[in-house]
């Protein structure tokens, strides 16, 4: 209650500071003005949400967010420790698996390693961009044990090979073992993605690259960003952003860092991260263009699409409909889990705006997807969207599309 006496009575002092009655205030807001009303007089709580909104028509900077608790741990991570079956690879796995790895593949030390690990590289590239593309419309569970399996098989396969050749068996390694922290984090296994990813680094080092680690931070800023750390999510973005790092992490980082700005409502601050991660992704960078891209794939203009996310986020909804509905027409039909991310973002910020019909014909094509690629990280954006679709109960598309979306936030769903 001690942000509820607080942020009621700033909220009145700036509304009257700008010169606006309750009843145009709401109509901006696309808010209930008896909602607002109780909410002014500390009756009733208010939601991060509508202080987003407030912040960004009132022009606070996050005043107002600053007043109001966030929720914390939104994906769903109890913090437990992974299965065994998905623990992360470690040092005496990939030695003891070395040889039985390469028994399986006809490898063994009677067989010239060289050449034959030189031509096996190229399949294993394959199949790295196969399992990736099935990362799309498959389920993370499914996706986990294959990766796992992957993700050893060519680590082990590095105890073995020649010198000259080792470098790039670890590196593929390493991201298999990224790739696998990310699928994690889709199934709602926060430790397990972060101890996929620090293998990732560990792998990637040990194969002469030092980048990888670097990237590291990116991820884990986004388990504190699905966290509502702010904070945090700024600080681990920061530590990949040195001029000693390729562009693109550097940009991928400045993305996360604009991402925990927005999150705190410092518009300022993120649309200078949005404009660096901008230039840092549209330069021209050719550096480890042998090996399979860090980041997105699918995503044509990653910085326009975060912009978007991050207009959202500091309680512009408009505008974040607006960026979004542009860059998920560019989306590839077959990016189900891409189109599911992003189009649930544009779904909330349309039902924020008051375009209740646009965003429940949006969220109702996705739900019907959404069963194929299960996503905790996407459900963090369903369970916003069904608190923002009950601002409109007398709505007939709300209520037709209520049922899809209890199903879809069901204790058992994914």
């Amino acid at each position: 209650m001690g942000t509820t006496r607080h942020f009621g009575p700033e909220l009145r002092r700036l509304r009257q500071e700008a010169g606006l009655s309750l009843t145009e205030f709401s109509a901006a807001l696309t808010y209930d003005k008896g909602h607002l009303s109780k909410v002014e007089r500390g009756e009733r709580s208010a939601s991060v949400e509508l202080a987003q909104r407030c912040d960004a028509f009132l022009g606070a900077n996050g005043e107002l967010q600053r007043l109001v608790a966030r929720p914390r741990t939104e994906s769903g991570d109890t913090g437990a420790p992974a299965p065994p079956d998905l623990r992360p690879v470690g040092r005496r796995d990939v030695l003891s698996a070395g040889a039985g790895v390469l028994v399986d593949l006809g490898l063994t030390r009677d067989v010239r390693p060289a050449s034959a690990i030189g031509a096996l590289l190229p399949s294993l590239r394959v199949q790295f961009d196969q399992l990736r593309g099935l990362g799309q419309s498959a389920a993370p569970t499914v996706l986990l044990p294959l990766l796992e399996t992957q993700t050893r098989m060519v680590a082990g396969l590095a105890a073995d090979t020649p010198s000259g050749q080792r470098a790039a068996v670890l590196l593929l390694a390493s991201r298999f073992a990224e790739y696998t922290g990310w699928i994690a984090q889709e199934a709602g296994m926060s430790s397990a993605a972060l101890a996929w990813t620090g293998e990732a680094t560990e792998l990637a080092r040990a194969g002469g690259d030092t980048h990888l680690g670097s990237y590291a931070f990116v991820r884990r800023a986004l388990v504190t960003l699905y966290d509502g750390d702010a904070a945090g999510t700024v600080a681990l973005a920061r530590r990949a952003q040195s001029h000693a790092l390729p562009p693109r992490i550097r940009g991928l980082a400045a993305q996360r860092e604009a991402q925990g700005h927005a999150l705190a409502g410092n518009e300022r601050d993120c649309l200078r991260s949005l404009d660096r991660a901008r230039d840092l992704l549209d330069s021209h960078d050719t550096s480890g263009a042998d090996h399979p891209v860090i980041g997105t794939t699918h995503v044509s203009d990653p910085a326009a699409m975060t912009t978007g996310w991050c207009l959202y986020d500091l309680g512009r909804p408009r505008a974040a409909a607006e960026l979004l509905d542009r860059e998920c027409r560019r989306l590839p039909p077959h990016a189900l889990r891409t189109r599911a991310r992003y189009g649930f973002r544009s779904s909330l910020a349309h039902a924020a705006s008051g375009e209740v019909e646009h965003a429940c014909a949006i969220a109702g094509e996705l739900l019907d997807v959404l069963p194929a690629v299960p996503s905790a990280t996407v459900n963090t954006d369903v369970r916003r969207l069904a608190r923002e679709l009950s601002r409109f109960p007398t709505s007939r598309a709300v209520h037709r599309l209520q049922p899809a979306l209890a199903r879809a936030l069901a204790p058992t769903h994914g």
